[in-house]
């Protein structure tokens, strides 16, 4: 059995480029207020080229005081294309500012959160729902200089069916329906945003929305009991939920906006290729991404004057679906 290579270190790096250990490290880590000439720089790292030389991110933490990794803690919800992409976002602001992004899927049969945290050597801890006290406190204790939870998700997902309810309103619609997923990990906020659907109704006088859970294995079954309770128009909790309603409702020859206007929420890739075009109400995922890693940038370098940072203010896409 062969034996895998043994990793370079930063000696052979010093030995294949002629000079010190100290040398190399000023040279890899950047290090300032060192003069030394470009010719030996570039064969420093052309040696670490050739060598595929990586330093040790506990050595590279060892030597700035802290590592580069921000963790981040995703609970028991699930990994849609909303998530996804509010990830990929916020590993690219990240990268952006020199830091790593990890993620951790913090379920009630896995690791404690702190306990991670310091077996990772996080320096930053994001999460997408808001941590306790005690969270926080066992967070610092573990390494991390930055926690960094989200506000309550509350009024957030309020506005988002705020939004859905009130572009119906303003298009004639008086008997809305509300599409409710089957998935529980997704209750709290669905029913968040149903809140916000439940108000824009009350505000204008109509009857609370019609709530029905659509199960993806028969949307159109769904779609028949709106129907018949007269709704004319469907606030659906995302994306995925208002695309299995528009099947559904091809299911039964009946067509948005038409017969059922349908509005989803997310702007997932594929909402723009429904049939019809999905109108939706969206955060922008870039700059969630933009402001959290930024704060978090700023935290680790001792800056205190950025807060906790505030949610962008939802935005409507319309499409055909309405």
């Amino acid at each position: 059995m062969t034996r895998p290579a043994k990793r370079p270190t930063s000696a052979d790096v010093a030995r294949a480029a002629g000079v010190s250990r100290a040398t190399v490290s000023y040279v890899l880590n950047d290090r300032p207020g060192q003069s030394i000439p470009q010719e030996t720089r570039h064969r420093i790292l052309e040696a670490a080229r050739r060598l595929d030389y990586r330093p040790h991110a506990s050595a590279r933490a060892l030597a700035a005081g802290r590592s580069d990794i921000v963790l981040l803690a995703i609970s028991a919800l699930p990994i849609g294309p909303g998530i996804s992409r509010l990830i990929e976002e916020l590993d690219a602001a990240l990268a952006d500012n020199g830091l790593t992004l990890v993620t951790h899927l913090a379920g009630s049969r896995g690791r404690p959160l702190p306990d991670v945290c310091a077996t990772v050597g996080a320096s930053a801890v994001i999460g997408l729902e808001p941590f306790d006290d005690g969270t926080i406190e066992a967070l610092h204790r573990a390494g991390a200089e930055v926690v960094l939870p989200v506000r309550d998700v509350a009024p957030a997902m309020n506005e988002i069916g705020r939004m859905q309810a009130e572009h119906l309103i303003e298009r004639g619609h008086r008997r809305l329906g509300y599409a409710m997923p089957a998935d529980p990990a997704l209750i709290r906020m669905a029913e968040a945003r149903l809140q916000g659907v439940t108000a824009s109704c009350a505000a204008a006088e109509l009857v609370p929305p019609v709530v029905l859970q659509v199960n993806l294995d028969d949307p159109a079954g769904v779609v028949t009991g709106w129907t018949a309770r007269k709704v004319t128009a469907v606030c659906a909790y995302n994306d995925e939920i208002a695309i299995a309603v528009l099947a559904g409702m091809r299911d039964q020859g009946l067509s948005a906006p038409a017969d059922l206007a349908v509005i989803g929420a997310d702007d997932i890739p594929t909402a723009r290729f429904a049939g019809p075009p999905l109108t939706t109400v969206c955060f922008d995922a870039h700059e969630v991404g933009r402001r959290r890693a930024e704060t978090i940038a700023a935290g680790l370098t001792g800056d205190q004057r950025h807060p906790l940072p505030a949610q962008p203010a939802p935005r409507l896409i319309e499409r055909s679906s309405t």
